[in-house]
């Protein structure tokens, strides 16, 4: 079979293409838009498929060199080091802190089902990582950066795994949120418990993610200078005999540069331009991820994986129907945030504020929602998610 071989430049050139195909269908596929989607999924996988075909027929084979996916990885992950500030776990009150903790919980709990599962399926538990909280709370971005730890320790296949297990999960994530949500608003008559305003510690949060051009470059250099002193970072915890993703030491670093600026006001973070950089190479890294992936390999594993993915549903309907709704005050607010938990506990971000916007579009407005679910989802999850993944890579 004749192997068609793409350099770095080539493979980013394919993922760019596949990643405005998947913007095309989007727009066009009502369904791709509703459940958030990402683009560069949609065109990825598209191409993956096709690919797929091409192998197993025998035809063509494709290789790509993942050299820039690594770079933008490290890159994202970085930007989103730079969302841990303390200052907002503080202004963000009580709630803030039982909800964080709430989702801590979550992302534990997505583990221990995983790994257990995996045990009584007599499968490696490595497999059930796949599809714990790397690809739940996690979702595409944390998939394709710890598929490939996992295939470095002995699991074939686990990058397809993994963002198989994470396409699954933004779309129950999706289904599920909305309905649940309703179910307790109703059953529980909460609407009398709707305000209508409420204190928003984002205020002044809000005013640094405004952009400038001018800030562009140094926001870049901010991120190299993170991801250069994150590599040494990573190599001292390496030394520890601790698999560690590539990303970790950069995070870390982006998270102590985020606060020495917030607390002694010595320099200034361009954290909205950060995080623009940041969502081009979440693309670009996820493109190149989808591109690559090999469907084939999914296919001895089909009966497990639908196992461990029902009991994941089946989790994140329990946790958000019983945990986080008592937990956070059994009111309306408390209902809309479980709704929001289960679009970003078994997808993205975007996916809880779909299903929160569609609840509060019905009935009523929760201002303590739409605070507390962007900055868990956006700021904690992913930092949290790596350090749990990585206790749990190195202890099962």
């Amino acid at each position: 079979m004749y192997t068609l071989e793409f350099n770095m430049y080539q493979t980013l050139a394919v993922a760019i293409v596949m990643l405005y195909v998947g913007t095309f269908l989007k727009r066009r596929i009502e369904f791709l838009e509703t459940f958030c989607i990402p683009s560069p999924v949609i065109g990825g996988l598209l191409f993956a498929i096709v690919s797929c075909i091409l192998y197993t027929s025998g035809i063509i084979a494709f290789s790509f060199d993942e050299t820039l996916k690594n770079v933008c990885m490290v890159a994202f992950f970085t930007s989103v080091g730079f969302q841990a500030n303390v200052k907002i776990i503080k202004s963000g009150g009580v709630a803030l802190l039982i909800f964080l903790g709430c989702v801590i919980g979550l992302i534990v709990a997505q583990n221990f089902l995983a790994v257990g599962l995996s045990k009584v399926l007599d499968i490696s538990p490595f497999i059930g990582l796949c599809t714990g909280s790397i690809s739940m709370a996690g979702g595409h971005g944390t998939a394709g950066a710890f598929g490939p730890v996992l295939e470095d320790l002995g699991l074939d296949g686990a990058t397809t795994l993994c963002t198989a297990a994470a396409t699954f999960g933004l779309v129950a994530g999706s289904l599920m949120g909305g309905p649940l949500g309703r179910r307790l608003i109703l059953g529980k008559d909460l609407l009398k418990t709707a305000v209508q305003a409420d204190e928003t510690p984002l205020v002044e949060e809000e005013r640094k993610h405004e952009r400038s051009v001018s800030m562009y470059a140094p926001a870049a250099y901010q991120l190299g200078i993170a991801m250069g002193v994150g590599t040494l970072v990573s190599t001292l915890l390496s030394e520890s005999g601790m698999t560690f993703p590539l990303y970790i030491g950069a995070m870390i670093v982006a998270a102590i540069m985020r606060n020495w600026s917030e607390f002694t006001g010595q320099f200034t973070v361009h954290i909205g331009e950060i995080n623009d950089i940041g969502g081009i190479c979440l693309s670009i890294f996820l493109g190149i991820a989808m591109i690559t992936l090999k469907l084939w390999q999914l296919a001895e594993l089909a009966l497990p994986l639908i196992v461990l993915l029902v009991g994941q549903t089946v989790l994140m309907f329990i946790f958000a129907y019983f945990i986080i709704f008592n937990f956070l005050g059994r009111d309306y607010d408390a209902a809309i945030l479980s709704a929001g938990s289960c679009g970003f506990g078994m997808g993205a971000t975007p996916n809880a504020m779909a299903n929160m916007q569609v609840l509060t579009g019905k009935f009523a407005p929760s201002v303590k929602a739409y605070i507390l679910v962007p900055i868990v989802g956006s700021m904690f999850v992913d930092f949290i998610n790596s350090l749990t993944i990585t206790f749990f890579i190195n202890f099962i």
